[in-house]
């Protein structure tokens, strides 16, 4: 598992994104090293594949780039809130009214590029920021017990199976 992390650090559901990533890289290198890939893949886009989606009903290639964005966000809050004030309880939030909800439209490749980055760099130096001890610093997150670390764990696995999932079911790189 990533980093050693324990079972009692994250909620079983987040195996699926953690088994996707190594397990001897640390946070800072893997977040760096899963950014790059990330941009690779959007260098491959063509502004007609953000339209695209791969059945009806789905989300479009933008409105997932977007998803992935969204997660960060929220998945830094939820890491510094854990890390200020352990204990805290934080609730869930519905990922399908938040990309309903987006203005993805409007978007290009470069404005999705320019704010992954800003996004993900933030992250970066958030968890550089962070001591041992707050990284380890557990609350609750929908009703489980999450860690600090374990956050920006699941961040990069959940980035890597869209990554996958966009190669293996929108066909499109």
């Amino acid at each position: 598992m990533a980093n050693n992390l324990n079972s009692n650090e994250y909620d079983a559901y987040y195996n699926r994104y953690l088994k996707k990533i190594p397990g001897h890289v640390a946070l800072g290198i893997l977040l760096l090293e899963n950014k790059q890939e990330f941009l690779s893949f959007l260098e491959k886009l063509k502004p007609e594949d953000l339209t695209y989606s791969y059945a009806k009903g789905k989300w479009s290639v933008a409105e997932v780039i977007q998803h992935l964005i969204d997660v960060e966000r929220i998945f830094q809050y939820r890491s510094l809130t854990l890390a200020r004030d352990p204990g805290v309880e934080l609730p869930g939030f519905d990922h399908n009214a938040y990309v309903t909800a987006s203005s993805v439209k409007n978007r290009d490749i470069q404005s999705f590029k320019n704010e992954f980055i800003a996004v993900r760099d933030a992250g970066i130096g958030l968890y550089e920021s962070f001591s041992e001890e707050m990284l380890t610093s557990k609350g609750f997150v929908g009703g489980s017990a999450t860690s600090c670390r374990a956050l920006g764990f699941i961040v990069a696995g959940h980035t890597k199976h869209h990554i996958e999932f966009f190669k293996d079911n929108y066909q499109i790189i």
